[in-house]
């Protein structure tokens, strides 16, 4: 029996026997990874560089592609090294601080899907009060308060999660730290009180959620209110992969920290897992962004004027 003072690692799921399987996964991951990683970093740099794209909806989907570029930089690259080099440890420092920026990153997304569907609602059922509520200065304060409230969320829930004592074992049923893998080595009835927390935030992104559904709601009726079919398609095709994304980022993140342990195995929890941490940040430029036309443009020129140089 150990407990936690004792334990300077912690084992990470394999995610294959066979080394075959096992490079198979690294090739997968490194596909993800890097579509995520350009996707996000030509959002980035193309709202950074381009000054006629500095409006709130370029200015939040900059954000989401910097919480897309964290959240996917936490998780892959230690699956993809354990891959690779055939190991699975992780110390427990390493484990400490994956745990705080996969709940840092899966935050503050939350809460920018969550502005970004207000905006959308301002931009298309109140467009005459659109400056007025969404000027520069309401912008930066709503994303300095999603970047804050998910530092403070994923401080508490790390300081909980390894002040509980560990006794059964270091072994996690996960290719990244967890906080439901972590709860399931506690030894006492503490973990209680981190599992009353995750149910407190699974409140708070499914007041957030309720939220995004009525601001989607009100803009479907308005968009319904449109005389050409092309303005209602156009808006549909925009708003419905939104709510859909939206909708599988809190579905599965609800299933990996709340489903009940005797349902619990290891090929559901990855699934679930992989899910809502390592797809989301591959989808959202493409969804999101990479769609919307003057950001597309921007890209190609930032794309073209790169090629000219060289």
């Amino acid at each position: 029996m150990s407990n936690s003072s004792s334990i300077r690692h912690f084992l990470l799921l394999a995610l294959a026997d066979t080394r075959q399987l096992q490079l198979l996964h690294f090739c997968l991951f490194l596909g993800i990874s890097l579509a995520a990683l350009l996707a996000n970093g030509l959002i980035i740099s193309a709202v950074a560089c381009g000054h006629h794209l500095h409006t709130p909806m370029f200015f939040f989907l900059l954000n989401l592609a910097l919480t897309d570029l964290g959240s996917i930089c936490t998780t892959v690259p230690k699956a993809m090294h354990n891959s690779l080099w055939h190991t699975n440890n992780i110390s427990y420092s390493a484990c400490a601080a994956q745990l705080f920026f996969v709940v840092f990153f899966i935050s503050a997304e939350f809460s920018l899907l969550t502005i970004m569907s207000y905006d959308r609602y301002v931009s298309i059922c109140k467009p005459l009060h659109y400056g007025t509520l969404l000027g520069s200065r309401a912008c930066a304060h709503m994303a300095a308060a999603a970047w804050a409230s998910a530092f403070l969320h994923a401080l508490l829930h790390t300081a909980n999660t390894f002040s509980l004592p560990l006794c059964q074992g270091n072994a996690l049923g996960q290719f990244f730290c967890e906080i439901p893998q972590i709860l399931k080595l506690s030894c006492s009835h503490s973990y209680l009180r981190e599992l009353g927390i995750i149910v407190l935030s699974a409140f708070l992104y499914f007041s957030w959620f309720l939220f995004i559904l009525f601001s989607y709601v009100q803009i479907f009726r308005a968009v319904l209110r449109i005389p050409s079919e092309q303005g209602r398609n156009k808006a549909f095709s925009t708003c419905l992969p939104h709510l859909a994304v939206a909708s599988l980022f809190l579905s599965t993140g609800f299933s990996a920290y709340l489903k009940s342990p005797s349902i619990s195995s290891p090929t559901l929890d990855l699934s679930l897992s992989v899910l809502y941490s390592v797809v989301p940040p591959a989808l959202n430029p493409f969804i999101y962004s990479l769609r919307n036309q003057e950001l597309k443009a921007a890209v190609w020129r930032l794309l073209a004027r790169g090629f000219h140089k060289h």
